[in-house]
């Protein structure tokens, strides 16, 4: 009789069992399934799943464009006023661009450039020039001056008027 009774109840621990680990997963699944829903209803998507826009937009890369730069080998040479003096100013510069056609360009039209950049230079204002921030903005000026020549002949513009030596005196 006594080997009879102990069969009986190792089948009942097991069903036990089964429905422990039924219900832990059924938890589980219902956990799951919630922060799921939770995500896809407020539009950010599942985590690591991109949207079909994400892939259809494309990667721009900007690439770098190395400058290049054209001396001006003759000083530009001016007089300026100053409160009813005459003052001399000299200016080496050199121009830089990205685009080497721009450079070409320059070249080709310096003397009309030059001649821009002499009348720019000698209406410039003495006590400004002896600052770095009126030099700053005569560079400006300069940059303004030779671009509206180049644009005006159809040429690519340059980057930046740069200053080798600057003497006002």
């Amino acid at each position: 009789m006594a080997e009879n009774d102990a069969p009986e109840e190792a089948p009942v621990k097991k069903s036990k069992l089964k429905l422990i680990i039924l219900l832990v997963i059924v938890v589980v699944l219902a956990i799951l399934l919630s922060v799921v829903g939770t995500l896809w209803f407020l539009g950010d998507g599942l985590p690591g799943m991109g949207s079909e826009e994400e892939g259809s937009e494309e990667i721009v890369e900007e690439t770098f464009m190395p400058s290049s730069y054209a001396r001006l080998e003759k000083a530009l040479v001016t007089t300026v006023q100053a409160q009813g003096r005459q003052r001399y100013a000299q200016v080496y510069m050199s121009l830089e661009a990205t685009d080497p056609q721009a450079l070409k360009a320059a070249q080709l039209h310096m003397p009309l450039i030059r001649s821009q950049l002499v009348l720019l230079l000698g209406s410039s204002d003495f006590n400004e020039l002896q600052t770095p921030e009126g030099r700053q903005g005569l560079a400006e000026r300069m940059l303004a001056t030779v671009n509206q020549v180049l644009e005006e002949e159809g040429e690519p513009a340059i980057k930046r008027v740069l200053f080798r030596n600057f003497v006002v005196q």
